[in-house]
């Protein structure tokens, strides 16, 4: 059966949805029918990914808003969720940006540890870390998510991959059935599920595509886990029955990268840290390389919690 998942287009309107110059860390663009791209980029070997060291991917990129764009717009296109360049650009109209405003593109991330899972999701980050062995060598692909609204939160755990289905039909939750007037809708432009559904195995959730693409990037769903149509298909193709997800809750992000030290933070978004501050400074004393770190510029981004990539080192 499927399961809480979408929220109404109705609801969905009312909601409104450094770089770091290396030769080891280039990104492959995978572009998309509409010209929407992810991408994929050397992961690091297990030795560098693991226990308190983590790796950086992706570059930052610039982009100057076209006349008719929408900040929407051009978080799809450059494979973003609406929420990474509205945390950025709290200032800006997400439905008329300044035309000629020269935007900076987070597309650059700390990698979350791999363990023994093929895919990896971190909640407050609203994204997900495909990682990829091909032709012997390691890989690992991103895209952005749009996850449970804080009364409905998405899982946290480990899951197999369950079923699969194309053109899913939504078996609508009893508390729901009365809001759409049935308890089961068929595949079609009205149906939240989009397309393709991955379900989580041992629970009611999956990772689906979606009818209204910028919600991709909020909290949107009943709990499901939804992926602009361009990423859910590719991932639906890759995914075997069996394979593991891993969904984690990390609002603060550390790695090493070339001797310096990066972080990343994002808000509480379920409200789950009783002290945020004390929750950073445990993870921070947990990273080896702690030492390097100037606790001002630390400090800074766990103010700001905008996602952005960050040297945190010492001079």
């Amino acid at each position: 059966m499927l399961p809480l998942c979408p929220s109404s287009p109705k609801e969905l309107i009312l909601l409104f949805a450094f770089l770091v110059a290396s030769s080891f860390v280039m990104p492959l663009p995978v572009l998309a029918a509409n010209g929407a791209y992810s991408s994929i980029h050397p992961c690091p070997g297990q030795e560098t990914c693991a226990q308190n060291t983590r790796a950086l991917v992706g570059i930052l990129e610039k982009h100057t808003v076209d006349d008719g764009e929408t900040l929407l717009d051009i978080a799809r296109d450059h494979g973003l969720g609406y929420l990474e360049l509205h945390r950025l650009y709290p200032d800006i109209d997400p439905w008329l940006p300044p035309v000629g405003r020269e935007l900076t593109i987070p597309r650059q991330w700390i990698l979350p540890e791999k363990g023994t899972a093929d895919i990896v999701i971190n909640l407050p980050e609203l994204r997900l870390y495909h990682f990829i062995e091909q032709n012997k060598v390691s890989l690992v692909q991103t895209y952005p998510l749009g996850i449970g609204k804080r009364e409905n939160p998405s899982p946290v755990g480990t899951f197999p991959v369950g079923e699969k289905r194309k053109t899913p039909y939504w078996y609508i939750p009893i508390s729901l059935q009365e809001k759409y007037g049935t308890k089961i809708m068929a595949p079609g432009p009205e149906n939240p599920l989009g397309n393709y559904w991955i379900g989580l195995g041992r629970s009611d959730y999956g990772l689906h595509g979606t009818n209204i693409p910028w919600s991709v990037g909020r909290l949107a769903t009943h709990g499901c886990i939804r992926l602009y149509p361009e990423h859910i298909r590719p991932l639906f193709d890759r995914l075997k029955k069996g394979h593991t997800v891993q969904i984690i809750y990390e609002p603060v992000k550390l790695g090493v990268f070339a001797d310096r030290v990066y972080a990343q933070a994002y808000p509480d978004i379920y409200g789950r840290l009783d002290d945020y501050l004390y929750y950073a400074y445990q993870r921070l004393t947990a990273l080896q390389a702690s030492i390097q770190v100037d606790l001002q510029k630390f400090r800074w981004v766990l103010e700001e919690r905008n996602g952005f990539p960050t040297d945190i080192s010492k001079n």
